[in-house]
């Protein structure tokens, strides 16, 4: 038997399980809950034809404490993970080792859901791999007289397994290799012997899933973006995929976990597909596709260019507010009008800007000036301001810290001095609370300024190394993805790069620090960009973030991050 690693398409042809890869994969965290709690440690086994082919484990640090019930249960204390790597930097190696394999996990959508949660904090696409719970299967295959519960410990047991798990993550992982290999062996004589039979014997799998499977037969093994069409030809579903025939037959199988999107998958009559060069412009494409389309099954579709920006208002006294429309100057853009609301409330904790949401009226009822706007004050307290000369530099210093102009950092380091004084007379959970608003009012400077600073260039092209000896090439105007193409090995790349910069869309900028762009194709565009090898072929003009931006305080945020604890709330 070959050792070489099997793909989905070699999976997909039906071949025995015994020449499948899967990856046994376990998680140990802080709590349940994947957008609240955080990984401690990983473990998982690859495993083929009922040997192990490779083991990937390590420690991780939380970035946060670890409760003591949870300690108790596993054994894992705050100074064992001291020192040991972010899953920030783990989980994009764990995603190399089980690429093309099955996932298995005992509670699998504990585990999952852990793992998509982290991909999508980190920008990265979940590869939508295929997954098999053991629980679930166990309750498939295994009688209740043959075990009073599902638990991996009792399925251990029952089964024989030479591992005993112990709440660590390459042991229970081990387990859970011992309890698949006993549940495989009992579905052969039912006739489960390849990976779509498997998956589809669970009981998750609706007939109407079953029925539609042949929906993906037609679809190219290429990159691009898929479309799910309903019986009057309504988009129901958008996604994106490096693969496409082997991504869209997930969706008819027991992988799928997603209650409605398993309704789509059989209410679907057609599917459509658009092949891209390279999975930069399947990104690009999905993300106009569920603008233009909206389709009902995309949770992202409600609203996919929803954006909030903080601006400061024109007049005599501006104070920042919070809009739906970008302009020259505005910092963002912010997901939420709460994350906007807490950029504002670190902004004004720096200075004294006035904090009233009333504008000053310029005369009163009689129609004479206003001394509450010839002197800058209104109801809610203004800081004593006597003048506007007085006070200018609290707006200037909002501008600059924005724009990252040169040495215009003054109000963050104002803040940050602040906490030091609050450490100095023991308010730490006051102190606590002023870091990790800071710490988030330099993500969003950070963000916006280099999103920016990338929507200021005209048109740049970029290429990057397919990893089959030739080359994805990106034509970039404004952040917009203007045209995208590919040199295949030995085809020389820059008669390609004249062809694409003819050929790509004309993008009239706009106002607004993005320059109208989308803030999502600007994001994506920006990781496209700034990751894996990617090299700029020509450049209209230099692209350069402003000197005094938020990045170079990167050192700091990452002290802060490491520095945060979780603190109980008052009684």
């Amino acid at each position: 038997m070959s050792g070489a690693q099997l793909t989905f398409d070699e999976i997909d042809d039906d071949l025995p399980l015994h020449l499948a890869t899967f990856v046994v994969v376990d998680l140990e965290t802080t709590g349940g809950s994947a957008q609240r709690d955080s990984v401690t440690e990983i473990g998982a086994v690859k495993v083929r034809g009922g040997e192990v082919v490779g083991e990937f484990a390590t420690l991780v640090d939380p970035g946060r404490g670890i409760p003591p019930a949870v300690v108790t249960i596993t054994g894992i204390t705050e100074a064992m993970v001291r020192g040991a790597p972010s899953f920030d930097s783990v989980l994009p190696a764990f995603l190399e080792f089980s690429r093309d394999a099955v996932l298995v996990a005992h509670n699998a959508p504990f585990d999952v859901g852990f793992l998509r949660a982290h991909c999508e904090r980190l920008g990265l696409a979940w590869p939508g791999p295929r997954v098999l719970c053991t629980a679930k299967l166990a309750r498939r295959v295994l009688s209740r007289d043959e075990t009073p519960n599902h638990k991996l410990g009792t399925l251990a047991r029952v089964l024989g397994a030479r591992t005993t798990p112990v709440h660590r993550a390459l042991d229970d992982a081990r387990a859970t290799v011992d309890v698949l290999h006993s549940l495989l062996e009992r579905l052969g004589p039912l006739g489960v012997r390849t990976v779509p039979e498997l998956l589809a014997h669970l009981p998750d799998v609706t007939p109407q899933q079953r029925r539609n499977r042949g929906l993906a037969d037609a679809l190219p093994s290429a990159p691009g973006v898929y479309l799910f069409r309903g019986p009057n030809e309504e988009v129901l579903y958008v996604g994106t995929a490096s693969d496409l025939r082997r991504r869209v037959r997930q969706y008819f199988t027991a992988g799928e976990r997603r209650s409605r999107v398993k309704e789509m998958a059989g209410l679907a009559h057609r599917v459509d597909h658009v092949e891209c060069a390279h999975p930069l412009e399947a990104e690009v494409r999905e993300l106009r596709l569920l603008a233009a389309h909206q389709p009902r099954y995309n949770r992202r579709s409600t609203a996919p260019r929803r954006t909030w920006w903080v601006v400061l208002t024109e007049e005599a006294f501006p104070r920042l507010s919070i809009v739906r429309t970008a302009r020259d100057g505005a910092l963002g853009p912010f997901r939420s009008r709460r994350a906007a609301s807490e950029a504002v409330e670190a902004l004004q904790a720096g200075g004294s800007l006035r904090r009233c949401t009333e504008r000053i009226p310029e005369r009163d009822p009689r129609g004479r000036p206003c001394a509450l706007h010839e002197l800058g004050r209104c109801a809610a307290p203004c800081a004593g301001l006597q003048s506007a000369a007085d006070y200018a530099p609290e707006v200037i210093s909002v501008r600059e810290v924005i724009s990252g102009a040169p040495g215009g950092d003054g109000l963050l380091r104002r803040l940050r001095a602040d906490l030091g004084r609050l450490a100095a007379e023991e308010r730490f959970e006051d102190a606590a609370a002023g870091r990790d608003r800071l710490a988030e009012l330099v993500r969003a400077l950070d963000r916006g300024q280099r999103w920016a600073a990338l929507a200021e260039v005209p048109e740049l092209v970029a290429a990057r190394p397919d990893g089959a000896g030739g080359w994805q090439l990106a034509v970039v105007r404004h952040g917009r993805l203007a045209a995208a193409g590919r040199a295949r090995r030995g085809v020389p790349p820059m008669p390609v790069v004249d062809v694409l910069q003819a050929a790509a869309e004309t993008v009239l900028p706009q106002p607004g620090p993005l320059r109208g762009a989308p803030a999502d194709e600007v994001q994506v565009v920006h990781r496209w960009l700034t990751t894996g090898g990617t090299r700029l072929v020509r450049c209209a003009e230099p692209w350069a973030e402003p000197a005094g931006s938020a990045g170079s305080w990167s050192a700091w945020l990452d002290r802060a991050h490491r520095a945060r604890t979780p603190y109980p709330a008052a009684d």
